[in-house]
């Protein structure tokens, strides 16, 4: 059994300081729960890179999954902020051939 936390998108970072090392996935979402098919909030990245300077601080071993607006536009960027898990919906179930936005999400993530 694994312990996760999800941020919403106004969540400051810092509430996690204390509990970071205890944590082994914390959900930022970046878009505001409720339904699907939001824009993805740009503040995000930042997000990203706080929360991974913190785990990096900290000594953790805690993965970074983001909820809500990823898109081929922006999976490079979440990647290349710190992110290690992305979850596309509306992105990938709205597209006419899943299984190749699936790829295409795969192949930009791991470049």
């Amino acid at each position: 059994m694994q312990a996760g936390v999800a941020l919403n998108p106004h969540t400051n970072i810092n509430v996690l300081e204390d509990t970071i090392n205890d944590i082994d996935l914390v959900c930022l979402m970046s878009v505001n729960p409720g339904f699907g098919g939001q824009s993805f909030i740009e503040n995000t990245y930042n997000k990203v890179k706080q929360l991974k300077a913190l785990i990096e601080r900290k000594g953790a071993n805690t993965k970074i999954e983001i909820d809500g607006g990823v898109t081929d536009k922006n999976a490079k960027q979440l990647v290349d902020a710190g992110a290690d898990v992305l979850v596309a919906g509306s992105f990938v179930f709205r597209s006419e051939n899943s299984l190749d936005i699936i790829k295409d999400l795969k192949a930009i993530a791991n470049s």
